[in-house]
């Protein structure tokens, strides 16, 4: 079961007949008892649901003061039928905002594929929980999707802002949620995969260029157009449109692009928003020549 590229992982699940979680769930008890997998898997769960919900009780300010409080104004939105989105998608991008700040208020989350953007998958994935009645179990499946798309990333791109930008950081979360949304709503391995294509070409080129250095802003809205943008390939993909470009070669080319990002636009906080004038006033870091 040790794919190491995506045409590798759905030849697996041709030959296996089984979904892409199926295949990393057998990947996985290869490396450690399958109860002891199934209860990390199920720790991974319950941590993320908590960090979607705790800040919709208790908003809480950033360490560097940028964020706070901004899952609860989503919420309240919501609550007064003022929201233009649909119920998915409201949800999960309030989810998406509130992993971000509990994240950066040092409080628990999991990093999916990283902390910096770590509310795209729970978002999605929860929202979709919450409208389509899937029980944990089923959510447990889309975990281990999400993780098959997150290591083909690591062991053949990166997830670092500061290697490949945050086309590499949300971009990646956001294939992984994208991915885990079609094995949740029906799809074949197949339609996992262009999802998670097209959200690689949707974001390509997005830079890491946090205001101050830390891990707030534009961080959290960008995890919120990440789930936006998950939802969005997993529609297109479950709806039977075709994807041109395999994960494969998508995944590759965002790697090159990102390498060849300038290094200003490479989580150094020296270019982009956090070069703004705003920005260098609001966090007094830094000067704007």
């Amino acid at each position: 079961m040790d794919f190491k590229s995506g045409a590798e992982l759905l030849a697996l699940c041709k030959q296996e007949n089984c979904q892409i979680s199926q295949i990393m769930r057998r990947r996985e008890y290869a490396a450690a008892s399958p109860g002891d997998v199934e209860n990390r898997m199920k720790r991974v769960l319950e941590i993320m649901r908590d960090s979607t919900r705790r800040p919709l009780k208790t908003p809480q300010r950033s360490m560097g003061g940028l964020i706070g409080g901004e899952a609860m104004l989503l919420a309240a939105h919501a609550a007064n039928k003022q929201n233009i989105c649909g119920p998915v998608l409201q949800i999960a991008i309030t989810y998406a905002m509130a992993v971000l700040e509990v994240n950066a208020s040092m409080g628990l989350i999991v990093a999916a594929p990283t902390a910096g953007s770590s509310g795209v998958v729970p978002a999605l994935l929860l929202a979709l929980a919450e409208q389509y009645n899937i029980p944990d179990e089923r959510l447990l499946d889309g975990l281990f999707n999400a993780g098959a798309i997150g290591y083909l990333a690591m062991r053949n791109a990166t997830v670092a802002g500061a290697v490949g930008g945050c086309q590499a950081e949300v971009g990646v979360a956001s294939a992984m949620a994208a991915s885990a949304a079609v094995e949740l709503m029906g799809g074949t391995p197949r339609q996992c995969l262009d999802a998670s294509s097209t959200v690689l070409m949707n974001m390509l080129g997005l830079v890491c260029d946090p205001v101050g250095g830390l891990v707030e802003y534009p961080c959290q809205s960008r995890n919120a157009a990440g789930v936006a943008n998950a939802l969005v390939a997993a529609e297109l993909a479950l709806s039977g449109v075709p994807q041109l470009i395999p994960f494969d070669e998508m995944l590759a080319a965002m790697y090159r692009v990102g390498i060849r990002i300038p290094v200003e636009l490479r989580e150094t906080a020296l270019g982009g928003c956090a070069a703004t004038p705003t920005a260098c006033n609001q966090c007094g870091s830094c000067s704007n020549s």
